[in-house]
């Protein structure tokens, strides 16, 4: 998952079907990292840079991968959302190699730290 968000064009419908996910799904995921409904109806471009990045994370948990790798995920993101990314991982417990600044996120997910 990428720290950009630039790419993110367009309502919600087309982006699921230009990356071929399953958009019930996506919204579910959404909606458990705090989106409201009224969003999903929104142009991308109108999103914050949190929402923005909601929208690329739910994405990457919608995508089925042995390994998840993510740069950065809680840029932009508010107290209340990293809280709920926090539940979400723990409930799904993906395999996930990621970078992370942020020291209690990394407590809570992290079953090892590597030290570069």
């Amino acid at each position: 998952m990428p720290q950009d968000t630039s790419s993110l064009l367009g309502d919600l419908k087309s982006f699921t079907a230009e990356h071929n996910l399953d958009e019930a799904l996506l919204k579910a995921v959404l909606r458990k990292l705090g989106f409201e409904r009224r969003q999903f109806e929104k142009d991308m471009e109108q999103l914050s840079a949190g929402q923005k990045k909601k929208v690329l994370l739910a994405k990457s948990l919608c995508e089925r991968a042995h390994l998840y790798i993510w740069n950065e995920p809680l840029n932009y993101v508010d107290v209340l959302s990293r809280m709920q990314i926090e539940k979400l991982l723990q409930q799904y417990t993906p395999t996930l190699l990621f970078v992370e600044h942020d020291r209690a996120f990394t407590d809570k997910i992290a079953t090892k730290i590597v030290y570069l």
